[in-house]
């Protein structure tokens, strides 16, 4: 007997053996069988979705559940376009504070502003107490006096503004958070997660200077998985900073690790560590991308995250280890240091099965292109960046860069595996809005940018599906509805590949159902009623 079987619905599997189907059945939380398959068998809940499209669950291959968690929880200064409107928040968020603590802003995006804020600013309407007002890219802060007192004289900044490893730096100072915040913070992002169709996801790096929250991160995400309370599948990035040298035998080819080797594969098909996170750029937002040639306008091409040849070695020394690496590369400077040093470390020790990935690969020449399909490189891109910050990127690329910003079609020409992405709380997570971009590559004010790089609508499914599986090496159990598989679905009001590509970012999502359970249901809630009834 099933126990569940999915009737009278359009089932985009995703799968080439067969494409499409109308009913489903599911048995302890797998995929048992299609249409006639498990048609005539019994099953304890026979649900009718009442022709509503199926899909795989979406998988987002590069987030950040916690930023996201704690974000949603801190005062924000967007969208103020006035440094007045900015400092009145954070007088406000200073106020409910007690004296001597610490004030974390979210929002800060100087872009709108025109320039950026200076602690002295920020002395005016703090009290004295400790201000760290994140910028939305994640690579960079300002801060107040009271912060600056506390950091190394040798930390970089510009009149309180931190980016990239000063940012850290002042970071530091705040950490750690609880593991009960982080379990809390997880737990909202990941609600937020399936309320778009994302039934998977890449935390992406944990535990780090960048964008860890404390030396106990991953402990948070246990205690979620001990309390029931993790929805759905993480993977979790650990950032290569972590690492420390271990005396292990010389021919383990091992000279950093974690502890007792812990490295890519460890966890079950809920919770598991992933890939080692490595940063070698900043980010656009931030002017911080390493470019070869200066962004348009300025006289700066952004900057490495370190000396170019210890970037090489933690490249070519995580990969001697056995870890899928995730090498953080926006500018194509940066990526050119990736590919060379996985190009290294190839040489060294082939692993054909790698699957290491460069994350964001925002700005890709044209000759970068074939170095990734020859060294199996993994794009995975965030296209809604471009849908939302399109105008400002193509501004500072200028007219012969900006048709290779986060490519789609040139990267599957040369059979590159392409996988879509959120970077979520940096832009909205929402994967329909994303494939709409990559198959119309329109900004939100209708720019076209590198509409060469438009990809079918099949395509952009799939890096959503089928290919954020294969870069999670999660492909033997999720990503596509077929036999053997995790039942992991999204429930949408509308099939993509039928309505007008404007349509597709506001294509409803239902629900969703993890390990062949409806989200809705774990939560203590009925959820899809719109989509189906039960009958027993």
């Amino acid at each position: 007997m099933l126990c569940t079987r999915l009737t009278n619905a359009h089932f985009i599997t995703m799968d080439p053996d067969r494409p499409v189907a109308r009913e489903l059945g599911v048995w302890h939380g797998r995929i048992v069988g299609l249409d006639e398959a498990v048609t005539s068998l019994p099953a304890r809940e026979v649900i009718d979705l009442q022709g509503a499209t199926v899909l795989p669950g979406f998988i987002d291959s590069h987030v950040h559940l916690a930023w996201t968690g704690l974000r949603a929880r801190t005062p924000s200064v967007a969208p103020c376009e006035r440094v007045d409107d900015v400092l009145a928040v954070v007088r406000e968020a200073a106020a409910r504070q007690p004296p001597g603590s610490w004030v974390s802003v979210s929002g800060y995006d100087q872009r709108g502003l025109g320039r950026h804020l200076t602690a002295a600013e920020l002395d005016r309407v703090s009290d004295g107490r400790k201000v760290f007002m994140m910028h939305d890219s994640g690579h960079a802060c300002v801060v107040n006096t009271a912060v600056l007192d506390l950091l190394p004289a040798d930390v970089p900044h510009t009149e309180g503004y931190l980016a990239e490893g000063a940012m850290g730096a002042a970071r530091k100072l705040r950490l750690p958070y609880s593991q009960a915040e982080l379990a809390d913070a997880v737990a909202e992002a990941a609600r937020t997660c399936l309320a778009e169709g994302v039934t998977a996801c890449a935390e992406a790096g944990i535990g780090g200077t960048m964008f860890g929250h404390g030396p106990l991160e991953l402990a948070a995400y246990q205690l979620l998985r001990e309390q029931g309370r993790l929805p759905l599948r993480v993977q979790l990035m650990v950032s290569a900073d972590t690492l420390h040298p271990v005396a292990g035998h010389a021919d383990d080819g091992t000279s950093r690790a974690l502890d007792l080797g812990l490295r890519t594969g460890f966890g079950d098909d809920r919770l598991s560590v992933g890939a080692l996170k490595i940063w070698t750029d900043g980010g656009m937002m931030a002017r911080t991308a390493a470019l070869t040639s200066p962004y348009e306008g300025l006289e700066h091409a952004g900057e490495l995250q370190g000396d170019p040849d210890a970037l090489t070695d933690t490249i070519v020394e995580g990969h001697l280890a056995g870890w899928q690496l995730a090498v953080h590369a926006i500018g194509d400077r940066a990526a050119d240091l990736a590919l060379d040093a996985l190009e290294r470390a190839q040489r060294l020790r082939p692993r054909p099965d790698a699957r290491h990935r460069i994350e964001h690969a925002g700005l890709i020449r044209p000759d970068q292109l074939p170095r990734f399909a020859r060294l199996g490189a993994i794009a995975v891109v965030q296209p809604n960046f471009l849908r939302y910050f399109g105008d400002d990127y193509a501004r500072i690329m200028g007219p012969d860069r900006a048709p290779w910003l986060y490519r789609g079609k040139g990267f599957l020409d040369h059979g590159v595996t392409l996988v879509g992405s959120s970077d979520r709380p940096v832009t909205h997570g929402s994967p329909l809005r994303a494939v709409q971009f990559m198959i119309e590559r329109s900004s939100a004010s209708g720019r076209l940018i590198g509409p060469d790089e438009a990809v079918a609508v099949d395509e952009a499914l799939r890096a959503y599906t089928v290919g954020g599986a294969f870069a999670c090496h999660w492909d033997d159990t999720v990503g596509s509805l077929s036999p053997g598989k995790r039942a992991d679905l999204v429930v949408l009001g509308d099939d993509p590949r039928r309505v007008s590509t404007s349509r597709i970012g506001e294509i409803e999502v239902v629900t969703t159902y993890v390990d062949g359970r409806e989200t809705g249901q774990e939560a203590g809630g009925e959820t899809g009623g719109e989509a189906g009834a039960r009958a027993r």
